[in-house]
């Protein structure tokens, strides 16, 4: 009999029928599974293919002795307890790789949009609030000439910082550690304490994973540091910003704008926030189109059938979170 896993959403068919290769397949058709149904789901299952971003907990994991691998559609893990997947001698495994350029793109998206005052422009020209010249109503900022700051310096990053040299900007970025030389000269960027990029940075880009170490990242005392002109944006994980302090500097204009597409009670966002002139807001869509959601699926898909030890790539799937449950 082939191993059986779970699907968590419907995604590609080609997708599906690269799974039905090497398993017996079930795919949720319905609703997002409560907690409760997830472990149901997953009590007869060899593998899980999570789709929908849905958390597994030491709770989930509890009496599920057949499963041996989890696998996240998506770079960003932490709806995942690792420590308690890895200790339940489980594999897991992200999808990093896919997203990285889409990402990059809605980014400068999104800082164009805050910076020249686009969702605000465009809310009001649907209200019907244009009736001639706007003059200086709308001014915003220019881009070009100014200084970038990114805080988390993996492949988003850099992919970010690559398409600051056509704004011409001056790139500062804080790693846990600094990067390469020949990396940082590709992406034309200089290493800097996070202090000192917050303090000198025109627009700061938060592009790093949530984690206990990261948690809450930006709040009230490095919103301190940085410029009343500034513009902070987060493409990565809602919990890296302390949302309340977030609100509070941008309703007493401590800071100029923000753009956020993650939130860290989303689908709820903070009520702070809202209503906000300084402020664009998007669904946690950077990564959203078909080509990277696709890339990110498949690669879900290899690290599944590596992980059950099939395929080309068998025992060893792309992009393992957790190898020590392959030594062990």
């Amino acid at each position: 009999m082939p191993p059986k896993i779970l699907i968590t959403r419907p995604i590609f068919p080609d997708v599906i029928a690269r799974c039905h290769e090497y398993f017996e397949v079930e795919v949720n058709e319905g609703g997002r599974y409560t907690p409760e149904q997830l472990r149901a789901a997953l009590e007869d299952k060899d593998g899980v293919l999570l789709a929908g971003g849905e958390k597994i907990t030491v709770e989930t994991l509890e009496g599920l002795t057949r499963l041996k691998a989890i696998c996240v559609s998506a770079a960003g893990f932490n709806n995942l307890n690792i420590a308690a997947i890895t200790k339940a001698g489980i594999i897991a495994t992200n999808s990093p790789g896919p997203a990285d350029e889409t990402v990059a793109d809605y980014t400068w998206g999104l800082m164009i949009a805050t910076a020249r005052r686009i969702a605000e422009g465009d809310r009001w020209v649907r209200a019907g609030n244009w009736k001639g010249s706007v003059g200086s109503s709308f001014f915003g900022v220019n881009l070009c000439d100014r200084t970038l700051g990114i805080i988390g310096m993996g492949r988003i990053g850099q992919a970010i910082a690559r398409r600051a040299m056509g704004f011409r900007m001056k790139v500062l970025y804080y790693n846990r550690r600094p990067l390469d030389k020949t990396i940082e000269e590709e992406c034309k960027a200089t290493y800097a304490s996070k202090e000192e990029l917050l303090g000198r940075a025109d627009f700061i880009i938060l592009a790093l994973p949530l984690n206990a170490e990261n948690y809450h990242i930006i709040g009230e005392e490095q919103l301190a540091l940085m410029r009343n002109t500034a513009m902070l944006f987060n493409i990565a994980r809602g919990g890296l910003i302390d949302e309340a302090a977030l609100a509070r500097a941008l309703r007493e204009q401590r800071i100029a704008a923000a753009g956020l597409d993650v939130f860290e009670g989303e689908p709820g966002v903070y009520s702070g926030l809202q209503g906000l002139p300084n402020i664009v807001m998007t669904p946690h869509i950077a990564g959203g189109t078909w080509e990277a959601q696709h890339g990110l699926a498949m690669l879900a898909a290899e690290n599944l059938i590596a992980a059950l030890g099939l395929g080309p790539n068998a025992g060893a799937p792309p992009s393992i979170i957790n190898p020590e449950v392959l030594r062990k």
